[in-house]
């Protein structure tokens, strides 16, 4: 290979485009990634493309896909890259203020709970940090997705992540309001749900959700039924305050609800506590200066 075809082939952004599209499958979402627009991308790839004289994508109006060279490509690429940014990273850390992107993948209830009381105070004191925060109810691969860090429940972070505790121990409850168990009465153990009509929670993987309880080292695991089935659990709350039936949900999104009476609770007795949200990342890649400004103040809290 010649001097100006590794030149033009080893064009960081283009290979930036590039890892982009293949990690989303997707031009559009590159884009709105990168801040940029699908046509440009379209463009640098097609220009790859033609440089590397092989086909990188598969492309139908309706999916992209990596073609056996771009699989290929990709796979060195990434590695590479990965070091290519951890080291700009490194260097821009000896600035005193911490400056850069900070990509954060979250479920929407720990962003409310743990990123959006900090949001106005962290941007205010680090106005040089921009942060990516994305809400993602599916438990990704947060360094193959580009993330710098997520937030989950403690018992969902993967063992081989670096996990930092935020939150204490997170509490379900099973809330209806007053006028469903008038309707239908009140359940007195866990088996009682079979009869009742209750909110089920789909996860974004498409499973749906075992309502789990406990009391004294027994467990019960309940595959309920119902009218209504959510991916959001406001909008759950917001069903059980409607009548539509019982809601299992953390319970600090049902408290407002429970203190006036629009909720009340059943199954006290019988409902767990889990571990609480962390904040996870991998300990094999550089922690940038914004991500640890923000672990300091949410630590901090």
């Amino acid at each position: 290979m010649n001097i100006t075809h590794q030149s033009q082939s080893g064009d960081l952004f283009t290979l930036t485009l590039f890892l982009a599209v293949a990690r989303h499958r997707s031009f559009r979402a590159a884009a709105v990634e990168l801040e940029v627009t699908p046509s440009a991308i379209s463009h640098s790839i097609k220009s790859l493309e033609q440089r590397l004289a092989v086909r990188l994508f598969n492309r139908t109006t309706r999916s992209v896909s990596l073609t056996d060279a771009g699989e290929r490509l990709a796979a060195k690429l990434r590695p590479a890259m990965t070091s290519i940014m951890e080291a700009m990273q490194e260097v821009d850390d000896f600035r005193q203020e911490p400056s850069g992107t900070v990509r954060i993948n979250a479920s929407e209830g720990a962003i409310r709970l743990v990123l959006q009381p900090v949001l106005a105070r962290f941007l205010r004191t680090y106005p040089r940090v921009h942060l990516d925060i994305v809400s993602d109810g599916r438990l990704g691969d947060i360094v193959a997705d580009g993330f710098d860090a997520g937030i989950r429940l403690a018992e969902a972070v993967p063992q081989d992540m670096i996990a930092v505790p935020l939150h204490g121990s997170v509490r379900f409850a099973a809330v209806a309001s007053p006028d469903y168990f008038g309707r239908r009465g009140r359940p007195i153990a866990p088996q009682d749900l079979y009869k009742h009509d209750c909110i089920r929670f789909r996860f974004e993987s498409g499973a749906l959700y075992r309502w789990e309880f406990e009391r004294r080292g027994h467990t019960e695991r309940i595959d309920v039924s119902g009218p209504l089935t959510l991916t959001d659990q406001p909008l759950m709350v917001d069903a059980a305050m409607d009548g539509i039936g019982i809601a299992f949900v953390p319970d600090h999104l049902a408290a407002e609800a429970l203190h006036d009476g629009r909720l009340e609770r059943v199954l006290d007795d019988w409902c767990p506590s889990f571990p609480g949200l962390c904040l996870y990342y991998s300990g094999h890649r550089h922690v940038s200066s914004g991500l640890r400004a923000l672990i300091a103040m949410l630590t901090s809290m």
